[in-house]
């Protein structure tokens, strides 16, 4: 099938390829139902004329009794007006296309993602660790977004914009795929800063819902703001804090010895700083210590954050009947023609 048939012209065979008329639609398809019919009628119209047709008995020696092939020029009238009669049954049926497009928005939300990368998010607690756990989450949340414009801060020591408020969602996840522990130098963790750079991001947005995930897994031990502050000033510009402690507590594993053996370290989470950031923020806090109950958090998150998805379908349907009309015209031509000459008086053996 070619993949515009306005190109093809119509007198071209394409027209009654299997695959081309297999991809219509029928207007009319109740239509089609007298194909079925019409060798009957073919047969009660040879059966009447035979009945009706006057003949003269002639006798002759076997001899002179030769077969031509000249004589099945006969069949040709009856075959024109065949075909003539299918193409009009087919251009009744009206075969026609329809290209739908369908574009889907929603009233907006505008969503910034503000993720640790401290040397702790290299813990292998979540497989294969901690962060890429976090990165390839986060990307599934972003392909199940609409039309929602979403934003990439990623913080340790300090925190920086990584991407700005943005639909496209391919330019958004190379940035997160870009995403390791050597972009940022200083060490530690200012999640009071990272919260602050979120809330520049989000601060002049126009849209209806303004949301901030945060994840980390560690104490606040840098940046000039306290989180806590930075949760406040967030508040008083409507962004609702979601905060996703990630990480277990204990001894977890971190990397190899010397030997080659899981080596372990002990972890601590400051908890409640991130419950009062939620807290203040509007939001929720989430505790997760595995890749399922990450993947469950963003789920929830993706599900409490939904606005109303609004489609707009656009319908553009093309008929192709003419087609198939000037097919049967010129059928009925050639039968008119033919039915006119000698062909309809060949002797019949």
């Amino acid at each position: 099938m070619l993949e515009n048939d306005q190109t093809i012209p119509w007198y071209s065979l394409e027209w009654f390829s299997p695959s081309l008329l297999k991809s219509f639609q029928w207007e009319m398809p109740f239509f089609l139902y007298l194909l079925i019919l019409l060798p009957f009628l073919f047969l009660l119209r040879w059966f009447f004329l035979r009945k009706r047709k006057q003949s003269l008995a002639i006798s002759l020696v076997d001899k002179n009794i030769k077969a031509s092939p000249v004589q099945y020029l006969r069949f040709l009238p009856g075959i024109f007006f065949l075909l003539s009669t299918i193409l009009i049954i087919v251009a009744l049926a009206r075969p026609q296309r329809t290209n739908e497009r369908v574009d889907q928005y929603t009233e907006g939300i505008d969503i910034m993602l503000v993720v640790d990368i401290s040397e702790s998010m290299m813990i292998e607690d979540f497989k294969p660790n901690r962060m890429e756990a976090a990165k390839a989450t986060a990307q599934e949340f972003v392909n199940g977004r609409i039309q929602d414009r979403i934003g990439l801060v990623i913080f340790s020591g300090e925190a920086y914009s990584l991407s700005p408020l943005t639909t496209d969602y391919n330019l958004l996840n190379s940035y997160i795929d870009d995403i390791n522990f050597e972009m940022i130098e200083s060490r530690g963790t200012a999640i009071g800063s990272a919260i602050a750079v979120g809330t520049n991001r989000l601060r002049e947005s126009k849209a209806k819902s303004k949301v901030m995930i945060l994840i980390s897994d560690g104490d606040n031990t840098a940046g000039n703001i306290d989180p806590l502050t930075a949760a406040n000033l967030a508040s008083a510009f409507d962004i609702k804090i979601y905060a996703v402690a990630i990480g277990k507590e204990g001894r977890v594993p971190f990397g190899t010895d010397f030997f080659g053996r899981p080596r372990y370290v002990e972890n601590t989470l400051d908890e409640s700083t991130l419950r009062e950031i939620a807290q203040i923020g509007n939001g929720k806090f989430y505790r997760v210590d595995d890749n399922n109950g990450l993947e469950k958090v963003f789920e929830e998150i993706d599900q409490l954050e939904k606005a109303e998805i609004i489609e707009t379908r656009y319908r553009d349907t093309q008929d192709f009947y003419s087609n198939y009309l000037k097919w049967a015209v010129l059928f009925l031509l050639a039968f008119i023609f033919t039915k006119s000459t000698f062909m309809s008086n060949i002797l019949r053996d």
